[in-house]
């Protein structure tokens, strides 16, 4: 449960950049101290959308951290002259980067600043050693003519302070994957000017999880949401592991048009003994059973229009429906980028065929004496 405890932002020393934000004090302009999964929390908070809560380590504190431990110099001479299609090379200074920024501790004042952060989101949220997911935020993520969105890593389900900064550590680390090295080479971006920051928020015990998008990925119509979902978190669908199931939803009157109930054999939720997320086989039972119903597909949809209206223009959204939350308000959007594959493609959308239209079904409904909406 989402408590109303109200979380007082870290305060930094006078002149010195902050080291923690809360994502309510973040919006589009804070990118290059939060990146871009982070700044976008914090202006879906600002539109209203029920977000969980969370902070973000910034920019700031993830490069202090690599400056105090001595790693900056070692990471630009491993990188020095680095082919970006060598995949050897590219792999072994990955390791090699990753396991120095995993291995060396945090100085005890910034270890405390985020220890003191997490406690104040545990307090905020009622829970002790409150489970949180754990977000790697690039200031390049998202950018027009770039696709680094998914090149860093995420990790659930995270309990306690020191599992936290271990894994705060690990994201920092994955700013220097292979894929990731190998693609600001290619593209020319100075790895210097790509920092990272890191989300923690409070993690949604998820009954079902999933994706959507306010264009049809398919076929670029923009008249239309569409939404995938599975059992536990959203893991399983974001990953393509399993077939999820899969709603098309008018984008004017909500009303759910194309449905396709797949087989889910497979969904990631939390392991009461270890309190890890894992992957597990779904009971037969339930592996044809609809995930979502219709009324949260139809809340789904209508706040998937409010965040497309807010930025203005398409968008992938990660979401979940929160079991520990009563029905009513118990969605959350866990994560909303602008959709980058029809975006830009203005007239593709526009040449989608006429029957398929919000305009059309309005008045192809209307004729046949459908109730609409």
């Amino acid at each position: 449960m989402l408590a109303a405890v109200q979380s007082t932002p870290q305060r930094a020393a006078p002149g010195a950049a902050p080291t923690v934000r809360w994502f309510e004090d973040c919006d589009k302009s804070s990118l290059p101290e939060v990146g871009g999964k982070c700044a976008s929390l914090g202006e879906l908070i600002h539109a209203q959308v029920r977000v969980p809560p969370g902070f973000a380590v910034t920019t700031h504190g993830c490069t202090r951290f690599l400056r105090e431990a001595g790693i900056l110099p070692e990471i630009a001479g491993l990188l020095q002259g680095l082919p970006h299609d060598d995949i050897v090379r590219l792999e072994q200074a990955s390791a090699a980067i990753r396991q120095m920024i995993e291995s060396r501790p945090m100085a005890i004042e910034l270890e405390d600043e985020i220890a003191e952060a997490y406690r104040r989101l545990a307090l905020r949220c009622g829970l002790p050693a409150a489970p949180v997911a754990v977000r790697s935020s690039a200031t390049a993520e998202d950018l027009p003519g770039a696709s680094f969105a998914g090149q860093q890593d995420t990790f659930l389900w995270i309990r306690g302070a020191d599992e936290l900064l271990h894994h705060v550590r690990r994201c920092i680390s994955s700013l220097y994957t292979a894929r990731a090295i190998g693609y600001r080479q290619k593209m020319g971006f100075d790895h210097a000017q790509v920092a990272i920051s890191v989300g923690v928020q409070k993690m949604a015990n998820a009954f079902t999880a999933g994706v959507m998008f306010t264009v049809h990925p398919a076929n670029g119509d923009r008249s239309v949401i569409v939404i995938d979902s599975n059992f536990g978190f959203g893991e399983s669908v974001v990953s393509g592991e399993v077939t999820p199931d899969h709603f098309v939803v008018n984008k004017v009157t909500l009303d759910i048009t194309e449905r396709t109930i797949s087989r889910k054999e497979r969904c990631y939720t939390v392991d009461l003994k270890s309190q890890c997320s894992r992957a597990i086989d779904v009971p037969l039972e339930r592996q044809t059973v609809q995930s979502l119903i219709d009324d949260e597909i139809c809340e789904l949809a209508w706040m998937g229009k409010q965040i497309e209206k807010h930025y203005g223009c398409p968008m992938d959204i990660e979401w979940a429906v929160d079991k520990d939350v009563p029905s009513g308000g118990n969605i959350f959007i866990l994560q909303a980028r602008p959709e980058t594959v029809w975006s830009a493609k203005a007239k593709a959308a526009s040449a989608a065929p006429a029957e398929t239209s919000a305009m059309n079904y309005i008045v192809s409904g209307l004729l046949s004496g459908r109730r609409l909406g």
